[in-house]
């Protein structure tokens, strides 16, 4: 999905920059997108969202080139690993699912800013999952070390992104900032994320997602039109699935439970609240 966001902004007339964690894959989406003929330029650069440091280092070459930034998708993520940790030390779901992304985020904050405009608003655009629904969030144990599940270390990381979601549009739109933030459900969609199911249920899958899966372009679809679409203008805190807004868990109306989720989340990445 994150290459066909790519290759549809791109065929704007954008200038992309793809972020990943495989330089011959990103390499190689970059040849395919030139070779479409694409209007836009579109480029590589390394991040590893496994690693915080990773995250600094790349926002610093990113900032090093003077570019605006109007649009960032947050469309990284692994799904039902086994458990694992990250290069910091977090359960890797919580880590590279959500804590990658929420550094970024803040670190890329002051250029999104700068680059809006209150006519034209910058956009954050986060991919999330239907599995945020079912997600559970233990403030006290937000990495599951007490007691791991996989799918529940992936739906609460899908949770948690909502909730990110919408108290950074919050704060953005009480300090006044043209930026907005959205999040975006791609629905069930036929990607690689589904090669840690168990060999028998890989099997069953097979036959079914081709005749129930979206495919990549089409799980890609929600979160353009977030990232695009005029007729979002100036519109933030939103949860959109096939197109359209859509209720999101309860949880994630809860002010107190995002505003301590982020507090959380600053000290674990060693952001200043503020």
């Amino acid at each position: 999905m994150g290459y066909e966001t790519a290759r549809h902004l791109a065929s704007l007339g954008m200038h992309v920059v793809i972020a990943g964690n495989s330089e011959e894959d990103g390499l190689q989406a970059v040849k395919k997108i030139h070779e479409e003929g694409s209007e836009g330029k579109v480029e590589f650069l390394f991040l590893d969202l496994c690693s915080l440091k990773s995250v600094r280092q790349f926002v610093q070459r990113f900032k090093a080139r003077a570019l605006p930034l109007h649009v960032l998708v947050n469309n990284a993520g692994i799904m039902l690993v086994p458990e694992g940790k990250t290069e910091d030390g977090f359960e890797l779901h919580f880590g590279l699912n959500y804590l990658g992304h929420f550094l970024l985020t803040n670190l890329l904050l002051d250029k999104l800013k700068r680059s809006g405009r209150h006519d034209a608003c910058s956009r954050v655009v986060t991919m999330s999952s239907a599995t945020h629904y079912v997600g559970r969030l233990n403030m006290e144990d937000l990495q599951g070390r007490s007691c791991y599940s996989a799918h529940g270390a992936y739906s609460q990381s899908k949770l948690v992104l909502v909730l990110f979601t919408y108290h950074l549009q919050e704060k953005l739109t009480a300090a006044g900032f043209p930026v907005t933030s959205n999040a975006v459900d791609p629905g069930m969609v036929d990607t690689d994320l589904y090669n840690n199911l168990c060999i028998p249920a890989q099997a069953a899958k097979k036959p079914v997602a081709k005749m129930l899966f979206r495919t990549p372009a089409e799980g890609a679809s929600t979160a353009i039109l977030a990232a695009t679409a005029s007729q979002l203008e100036g519109v933030g805190g939103c949860y959109f699935y096939n197109g359209e807004r859509a209720k999101s868990a309860d949880i994630t109306y809860d002010h107190n439970v995002r505003a301590e989720l982020w507090k959380q989340s600053c000290a674990l990445v060693g952001l200043q609240e503020a």
